[in-house]
């Protein structure tokens, strides 16, 4: 039994970042219009596995991500 509540994602907007590589096979992808949430999908997989991310977490991640 998953503690995991499962995201109905079928009708989800998907976009690659700006800063994606020409070929954009490598990259990953986010869904807007979920305010509370950020699901992420592997762009070489479209239709396998999404993670979900809280919404603050998803902010804290890319803020580091400039620091680094």
């Amino acid at each position: 039994m998953s503690n995991f509540p499962d995201y109905d994602l079928s009708t989800a907007t998907w976009h690659k970042s700006s800063y994606s590589g020409g070929g954009g096979n490598e990259c990953l992808e986010v869904a807007n219009g979920h305010p509370a949430l950020v699901p992420v999908r592997d762009s070489k997989n479209p239709l396998g596995p999404k993670l979900v991310f809280p919404a603050s977490a998803w902010s804290t991640f890319v803020e580091d991500l400039k620091h680094a």
